[in-house]
């Protein structure tokens, strides 16, 4: 197969970011990276513009990481707290997902993207919970959260013992088998 060394202008996912040169498949530097601006072709002119593009680059890296920063700050100060309908015994209905975490936030007035949290599962009980959030590749967060019944919690309702539960009976039915008549 037959690959193409190209200078990144851009960062790309899996890639490297800009100012990078990497080997890549011919058919996708030139079906891909160079008609949408995001590379280049290694020659001695763009060479020379490798320097500019790796200090922007530390740039755009450092404002990133300031901030993720910023934004770890506020979320270890926020507390959030979510009223659900519970039902006996406060079994919850529904669940608390990422996304119902992300309007919270934003309500709160964060501003992140919803992949940057990681619940595993939906929080399906009542009490405290935490979630991981990756800010950075260097900044993660443990944001807890409250799970709290809106209505109050009904005991769940004991069975009867047995000996006061009474059989029930089945009608019996009469057999009324009619004659048939011989003419």
């Amino acid at each position: 197969m037959a690959h193409n060394e190209i200078l990144l202008l851009q960062p790309v996912d899996g890639l490297g970011g800009e100012g990078d040169q990497v080997k890549v498949r011919a058919g996708f530097a030139r079906n891909f990276l160079l008609p949408r601006k995001i590379a280049v072709p290694v020659t001695r002119a763009n060479k020379k513009h490798v320097e500019a593009l790796r200090k922007r680059r530390a740039e755009r890296e450092a404002a990133e990481l300031s901030g993720a920063q910023e934004i770890a700050r506020k979320l270890e100060k926020t507390s959030l707290a979510f009223a659900v309908k519970t039902g006996e015994g406060g079994k919850v209905f529904g669940a608390i997902t990422s996304t119902d975490l992300h309007a919270k936030l934003v309500e709160a007035g964060i501003t992140l993207d919803k992949k940057r949290i990681h619940l595993h599962t939906p929080v399906k009980a009542l009490g405290k919970h935490e979630v991981k959030i990756k800010l950075h590749a260097d900044v993660t967060v443990d944001l807890s959260f409250d799970v709290v019944s809106e209505n109050p919690i009904e005991p769940v309702a004991q069975e009867k013992p047995a000996a006061e539960v009474r059989e029930k009976k089945r009608p019996v039915r009469k057999a009324t088998k009619e004659k048939e008549s011989s003419h």
